[in-house]
This record gives C-alpha cells, sequence and structure tokens, in this order.
C-alpha cells in the first residue's frame, strides 16, 4: 500500500487562542488532512450528530471518532468545531494550492 502525503497542512497551523492542544488534537487535525476534500466540502451544518456520524463513517457505537493513536475520545461537537477550522484552512490555502 502506498502512503500519499495530503496536499493540506491543517496539522500544523497555529491553533486557537485559549486551546491547549494535545496529541489527539493533532490527531484530528491529520485526520481532516486526509479527508478528501469533495467530502470535507459535502458536510453540512444542520445535520443532526446521528447524520454526521452516518456521513464520516468512522464513530464508533459509543459515539467517539474512531481514529489511532489518540488519548481521549472525539465526540461529534469537538469534530464539528475543528471540522469548521479546518474548512476555513481549506478556503484559505485552496487558491495557491491549485495555483499550482
Amino acid at each position: 500500500m502506498d502512503f500519499k502525503q495530503p496536499v493540506w497542512n491543517f496539522e500544523r497551523e497555529p491553533f486557537p487562542a485559549g486551546e491547549d492542544p494535545d496529541e489527539t488534537s493533532f490527531n484530528l487535525r491529520a485526520y481532516f488532512d486526509r479527508m478528501a476534500d469533495e467530502k470535507m466540502l459535502a458536510y453540512k451544518p444542520e445535520w443532526t450528530d446521528e447524520e454526521l456520524v452516518e456521513w464520516d463513517g468512522n464513530f464508533t457505537d459509543e459515539g467517539g471518532l474512531l481514529i489511532a493513536c489518540s488519548e481521549r475520545d472525539i465526540d461529534a461537537e469537538e469534530y464539528r468545531r475543528v471540522l469548521n477550522q479546518a474548512l476555513e484552512y481549506r478556503a484559505r490555502v485552496r487558491p495557491a494550492l491549485t495555483a499550482q
């Protein structure tokens, strides 16, 4: 299996003031870096938590996002917050990436 590095680098973007990131915070950002742009752009903020979980397809039955090497669970609220940050990041850097 070939590993392809994503074109995005949201994982290394500065965190908003007041956030105290941990390993899980970085892992969630890396998770979004690897999500296809088409999928991410299909996200609808008005979705219920159940619709969000179904759309992503990688949540456990207990309601946490299943990602490797995480110290803690990621719930729908944190997922949405960071997803919105990732969408803002992509909107900002997309023009430079598509111009290459």
